[in-house]
């Protein structure tokens, strides 16, 4: 499992959970309005949680409902196919 980045992080792209990650699979783009995590690198550590500070970051089993299309958005940020 990956974990996503949602709706919370538009207009802060804060990366205190790029410093936290262990194996660096957060990434940013100029033209992307949040930060992604790379589904296929992520080990499920959980580091990036707690490190957010507007809570933005979910494991994908526990992201909320409301938030559901930023999984397909975290997928097609890296141009894979969204489970």
């Amino acid at each position: 499992m990956t974990h996503i980045i949602a709706e919370p992080c538009i207009g802060t792209k804060d990366t205190a959970c790029v410093e936290v990650c262990p194996v660096d699979c957060i990434y940013d783009k100029d033209e992307w309005e949040v930060l992604f995590i790379h589904p296929e690198e992520c080990i499920d550590c959980g580091l990036c949680i707690d490190a957010c500070p507007v809570q933005a970051i979910y494991a994908m089993e526990e992201l909320p409902e409301k938030w559901n299309e930023w999984i397909a958005k975290n997928f097609e940020a890296f141009e894979l196919e969204a489970p």
